[in-house]
């Protein structure tokens, strides 16, 4: 196989967010300092909540959540299964039950009709996922909630800068979580945030991620059972370096998402990403759909012959060999779920992808689609 050409993904990093883990470095206060206070003050300023908890990773802060939130043996969330497995294993996690639904047939998010379908009387919350970084139906979705006094978690990883009818995601519902692995929006390395305007489930969280301390605790008085989640200093400091040029971030992201659009837009075997008019898209990765018919795991086969990668983006959760034995699921349980899921393709994606590339990454899945068709 020949060496991969273009990379998947890639964080974009400068000086300025060298610089500011060598400070963090030179200052010697590598954990519990004034660089993740300034890393969460600034992302609760960006969102538009009052309360941001800096946490080891997004799936820290959706676990935290469900915690925070109370939610354990015998409660059921309902989730989307075409989703990334942390918003599942957050749920788990307490020994409650998470309940796929169905997908909408246009965005991938949560179907708010299917939803609706789910609810029980153990139902407490759901978990909703801005899948790729479009928003989910938040109004429609708040209504079912206080309809049934259900708990909204806000599965925020994949979308840090979108906006559902002007209003930031995350800070929707009772709390979001938002990830900074490398390949996300922003990054620092590992790492994720919670955000809430509640100040109960904030003071449980910051509590919950550092060995369950209260505020005003003496040393080594743990007032509740708590988890090493906390942030490191190195990975604060590049948060806040890098969330002053989120918005250069996304412009650059959503430019390398219409030079695809534009290029794929005469084949008929293939659909685009479809964004609402009601919302601001926040780019996390390119995904395609390919007509039915397409061997898509055969397509990425060929791709990568080639020397280009892709990605087939999302496994269903319920059909993930963990879950097929914790939960008795089964193919067929979500048709549509499956149906896309088997035909979706991430291409590679990032700041600074070219127009060249761009055109090459084409190319290539043409040429791997006609070597199936």
């Amino acid at each position: 196989m020949p060496e991969l050409s273009i990379p998947m993904s890639s964080a974009e990093l400068d000086e300025t967010d060298i610089e500011a883990v060598l400070g963090v470095l030179r200052s010697g206060r590598l954990a519990l300092g004034a660089k993740s206070v300034e890393f969460e003050r600034l992302m609760a300023e960006y969102i538009g909540v009052k309360h941001a908890i800096a946490v080891s990773s997004g799936t820290a802060a959706l676990h935290l959540l469900v915690r925070a939130l109370n939610i354990g043996a015998g409660d059921e969330v309902i989730v989307p299964s075409f989703t990334f497995a942390a918003s599942a294993n957050a749920v788990l996690y307490e020994r409650a039950t998470p309940v796929f639904a169905e997908i909408e047939t246009n965005t991938y998010n949560l179907d708010p009709d299917d939803v609706r379908r789910k609810i029980t009387p153990r139902t407490k919350a759901i978990m909703v996922v801005d899948v790729f970084g479009h928003p989910a139906e938040w109004d429609t979705l708040q209504q079912i909630a206080d309809e049934h006094g259900l708990v909204l978690i806000d599965d925020s990883c994949e979308a840090l800068g979108a906006e559902y009818r002007g209003r930031k995601i995350g800070s929707f519902g009772a709390a979001g979580a938002f990830a900074f692995y490398p390949n996300k929006q922003m990054t620092t390395g590992e790492g994720g945030i919670i955000v809430t305007p509640d100040d109960h489930i904030a003071e449980m969280c910051r509590s919950l991620r550092n060995q369950g301390r209260g505020q005003m605790s003496a040393w080594l008085e743990h007032e509740n059972l708590g988890y090493n989640y906390r942030l490191d200093e190195m990975s604060a400091a590049l948060g806040v370096s890098q969330l002053q040029r989120i918005e250069t971030f996304l412009a650059k992201r959503a430019a390398v998402a219409q030079m695809y659009t534009e290029r794929l837009a005469d084949f008929d075997w293939v659909r685009t990403p479809v964004i609402q008019p009601h919302v601001r898209m926040s780019w996390f990765v390119y995904v395609v759909t390919l007509a039915d018919g397409l061997d898509r795991d055969v397509v990425i086969e060929r791709m990568e012959a080639r020397g280009v990668p892709a990605r087939g983006y999302f496994f269903p959760v319920h059909l993930q060999p963990y879950v097929r034995r914790m939960l008795d699921t089964h193919d067929g349980q979500l048709p549509l779920t499956e149906n896309i899921a088997g035909r979706t393709i991430a291409l590679p994606f990032h700041n600074n992808l070219t127009r060249a590339q761009v055109e090459q990454v084409v190319e290539c899945l043409a040429a791997a689609v006609n070597d199936v068709a």
